[in-house]
């Protein structure tokens, strides 16, 4: 019955907190979708700690964890996504102002940077061209491209490049290069800030390694010396005990991330496109 109850417990509270529909920008709810992996990972972990221990809270507490974890111990791939998604718009955003000396129009140059778009923004470009060659408005195809990119640089460049589009702005090439200069250094700030972060990071790892390591020697050669939490009284002092650990690992775990920047430009309509065509 113990194993029964944490493998339940662990798989509940897994499947309830992945699955709540949080807002997005537009005050609109999406579901959560969950990863299989992680679902696996979290329900075998979860199952084996019920299965040892016979403690359905501590079932649920190793089961969520394991969905968790990539989470709290993770980031530093993500965060290098996002300066290298960084770095490529400033990459396009020159290639752009080169590209408008010898192109005749913003449309057209936009077009002729498709085949050399950087590798992070290349499907995201290959897009805009493919909706400009299906006569769509540029405003609109450039604000779909930012939805796309979800980058606070690129919507200082579609901004810029719809002011200049619907205004007849002149000098855009100077503009694109000082947007590309100051893309470039918010890049470089931000790998300062990995690079600062990284000993939090590692904190966190080394105190998550210790302290399980340290619970799983106890259950595993002094089992006697953790009976106090076989009981229901145990149970509940292990539930706050995990908890207040779990918090204070999710703070630190915040504290290692780098500052996500706030897009300027709210999401666009989606619009299917055949890239192909």
């Amino acid at each position: 019955m113990a194993f029964l109850a944490g493998a339940g417990l662990a798989a509940g509270l897994v499947l309830v907190v992945a699955s709540r529909p949080p807002a997005d920008r537009d005050g609109e709810h999406r579901r959560l979708r969950l990863d299989p992996q992680r679902m696996g990972l979290a329900v075998g972990l979860g199952t084996l700690a019920g299965a040892v221990t016979g403690w359905p809270v501590g079932a649920l507490a190793v089961g969520a964890f394991g969905y968790f974890v990539p989470d709290l111990l993770g980031g530093k791939k993500a965060a290098e996504a996002a300066i290298a998604r960084t770095e490529a718009v400033a990459a396009w955003t020159e290639t752009l102002r080169d590209t408008l000396a010898a192109a005749a129009g913003l449309q057209r140059a936009i077009v002729a940077t498709a085949a050399v778009a950087p590798a992070p923004i290349a499907a995201e470009v290959t897009t805009l061209a493919a909706r400009l060659r299906r006569r769509e408005p540029l405003p609109g195809a450039l604000r779909a491209f930012a939805d796309d990119v979800a980058d606070a640089t690129a919507d200082l460049v579609v901004s810029t490049l719809v002011l200049a589009y619907e205004r007849q702005a002149a000098n855009l090439s100077a503009l694109l290069g000082a947007l590309a200069a100051s893309a470039r250094e918010e890049a470089a700030m931000q790998r300062r800030v990995i690079a600062d972060r990284a000993k939090v990071r590692v904190a966190v790892s080394v105190i998550t390694i210790f302290t399980l390591g340290a619970f799983a020697v106890l259950v595993l050669f002094n089992r006697s010396f953790l009976t106090p939490y076989d009981t229901a009284l145990g149970q509940l002092v292990l539930l706050i005990d995990g908890g207040m650990f779990a918090l204070g690992l999710w703070a630190l775990s915040r504290l290692g991330r780098p500052p996500v920047t706030e897009r300027v430009l709210t999401a666009a309509p989606r619009v299917a496109v055949d890239v192909g065509r």
